[in-house]
């Protein structure tokens, strides 16, 4: 008989025996921490990033969505700096960004991941006719999960992917989720006099608000759309 169990149960077996997906994962969680580091550290040279031309701006969205999609950088840090070297003209660039970062960061995710499914299912099988209830509601399960300032892009990304949630809804609602956490960190960037105010900037107390609005919405989003989808 196939042992069943959930899926916080099955995800550590399924890293010990696929050393790549373990890999992919660990990269994900720690390397924007790491690239968030090395640009505090030199961030003078983010003073010389100044797009002006069509052709610029396309030049930074796919730097920017490079540099999201591999996880080198977090997407709230990457708005961030975004507002203060262009205020609200970056907006528009972040959006096709993000569109751009979760497509790269998806299709790593798929290949990492390739078969966690699998073992999901072959592990715990009523999980297949659990998601399948759901199916209907991922889209929105998509955008509360974006929408939480506690759930990193990147890991996101892995995890729609290792679900084989469908690209398009993981566009669609992530970027509808990922938009008021962006506008305020591009206010953050935009309303800062030099780039280390505008890292306070994001501790301020109308931000944290905000961001505990964000995360009490997200919670509750989630729990609602999934115990209302298996119903």
């Amino acid at each position: 008989m196939t042992k069943k169990g959930n899926i916080l149960q099955i995800f550590p077996t399924y890293l010990k025996t696929q050393p790549w997906a373990a890999l992919g994962w660990l990269w994900v969680l720690l390397a924007p921490s790491f690239g968030s580091i090395w640009v505090i550290g030199n961030y003078p040279l983010l003073e010389k990033i100044s797009p002006d031309s069509y052709g610029e701006h396309l030049m930074f969205i796919a730097a920017a969505g490079l540099i999201m999609g591999l996880a080198i950088l977090p997407t709230t840090f990457t708005a961030l700096v975004t507002g203060y070297l262009m205020g609200w003209w970056g907006l528009l660039d972040m959006v096709f960004a993000y569109s751009l970062a979760t497509c790269i960061g998806y299709g790593l995710g798929r290949w990492f991941n390739s078969g966690f499914l699998e073992v999901l299912f072959d592990r715990n099988p009523d999980f297949q006719s659990e998601l399948q209830k759901r199916e209907g509601n991922l889209g929105k399960l998509v955008f509360f999960i974006r929408i939480s300032p506690i759930v990193p892009f990147a890991v996101s990304n892995f995890l729609f992917a290792s679900l084989k949630v469908s690209l398009r809804k993981v566009l669609i609602y992530g970027i509808l989720g990922m938009f008021p956490r962006t506008v305020l960190a591009l206010l953050a960037g935009k309303l800062a006099n030099d780039f280390l105010h505008a890292r306070e900037n994001l501790k301020d107390p109308w931000q944290l608000t905000f961001l505990i609005a964000f995360l009490a919405f997200s919670i509750w989003g989630i729990w609602v759309n999934w115990k209302k989808s298996a119903a």
